[in-house]
């Protein structure tokens, strides 16, 4: 990956430093209902405050299309915001122009503020270069910790960093560095878990991983469609058989570039699909007609097990199973604590995000254990497709 400024690159110090965070939480009449992302994004503006920098923080919240929307408003945002960083942090009611340049101005070196929500200008989404000139007149430094939002080509975390002095906070600095150590230059042999349901919202995932990883375990539903390709039976599952020959198709570009694609050798079935529904393993040639595959089985789990101690570097992305409900979570639990406790001996390096992938993880008691996991959604898929994320590449210069 190429290189990038960090915090250490610039004195900061009665510094006005733009800071563009993912304050996009849950709420819940006007109270935010889970700390997550502002817990993540607390670290770079202490630091930068401790520094005796100027911080203005920038962000966005739902999607208010570029009007005034007093109901996406980021003031209850500004006051959760303050409880996790243990100090004021204050507001201005524009992001942009006079009420935004009063607030800024009227900071201390380590003094907080937190602008009004970026997306309630039509120029934010537009990358538009009259708004980020604009947003540049109110700092002299930009940092930029929204890795979950890098996706977007929009002013504040791309055009911003074409203008201003520019380095990755330190929850972007962990992604980038994560995310090189996993797929960029990494310690062999890699092994890329992807679950889900659905072949076709991972398509691009797969084609670009066999290209780079020595195995792909394939799990969820998106299992069903490779077997269902293979000839085998899959009963009533959810199974995209129309994508039938793109899944051969995948399993034969994946075999020419020396990439083992790894299937279930058996699996859990149930008739229905509920908690503590009766369920049976079957092998995998022989799923009734009337039942559904729900998870993987418990040779296809040792099978795994005994795989990963082998592997050095892990990329997951996605359930094994419905790990939502038992007993169709043991396939994803057995993995991920597999995992976690290679992470921990210190054999095996562990990358994850998307999707369901942290509330799977966090249920197996594995998510503290691995060595990063990425709460972007679109942003870590969208890397994982190898595409070019604009708000990383104005970062490094790509």
């Amino acid at each position: 990956m190429a290189e990038f400024n960090i915090l250490e690159d610039f004195a900061v110090a009665g510094k006005r430093v733009l800071v563009r965070l993912d304050l996009n939480v849950p709420m819940a009449d006007g109270k935010v209902t889970d700390l997550t992302r502002i817990e993540r994004s607390v670290p770079t503006v202490r630091e930068l405050s401790q520094l005796g920098a100027r911080v203005a923080v920038l962000a966005h919240f739902g999607r208010p299309k570029g009007e005034h929307n007093p109901e996406l408003s980021l003031a209850p945002i500004a006051e959760a915001f303050a409880e996790v960083l243990g100090q004021p942090v204050s507001f201005a009611t524009d992001c942009v122009g006079p009420t935004a340049a009063k607030v800024v101005d009227a900071l201390g070196n380590g003094d907080v503020a937190l602008l009004e929500n970026l997306r309630f200008h039509p120029g934010e989404e537009k990358n538009d270069p009259t708004f980020i000139k604009a947003l540049a007149e109110l700092g002299d430094l930009y940092v930029n910790d929204a890795f979950s939002a890098a996706h977007r080509a929009h002013a504040s975390t791309a055009g911003l960093a074409g203008v201003m002095p520019s380095m990755a906070g330190r929850l972007m600095q962990a992604e980038l560095e994560a995310l090189s150590a996993a797929l960029g230059n990494p310690t062999r042999p890699v092994a890329a878990l992807v679950g889900g349901a659905k072949v076709s919202t991972k398509l691009d995932v797969l084609q670009n991983l066999i290209a780079k990883v020595d195995f792909l375990i394939i799990g969820g539903g998106m299992a069903n469609t490779f077997l269902y390709a293979q000839g085998k039976p899959v009963g009533i599952s959810l199974c995209e058989k129309d994508l039938a020959d793109t899944a051969r198709e995948i399993m034969a570009k994946a075999e020419a570039s020396g990439c083992t694609i790894v299937l279930p050798s058996d699996v859990t079935v149930a008739r229905e699909f509920k908690a503590g529904a009766a369920s049976e393993a079957v092998s995998a040639d022989a799923c009734p007609d009337d039942a559904m595959i729900l998870d993987i089985g418990p040779t296809a789990i040792a099978d795994l097990q005994m795989r990963l101690a082998d592997v050095r570097t892990l990329v997951w992305n996605g359930p094994m199973g419905a790990f939502e409900i038992e007993p169709f979570d043991a396939g994803t639990n057995a993995v991920a604590r597999a995992a976690a406790a290679a992470t921990k001996a210190g054999t095996m390096v562990t990358v994850a995000g998307g999707g369901d992938t942290v509330a799977a993880l966090a249920k197996a008691g594995a998510v503290d254990s691995f060595s990063y996991v990425s709460t972007a959604g679109g942003a870590f898929l969208e890397w994982l497709e190898g595409r070019e994320l604009p708000g990383v590449a104005a970062l490094t210069g790509g």
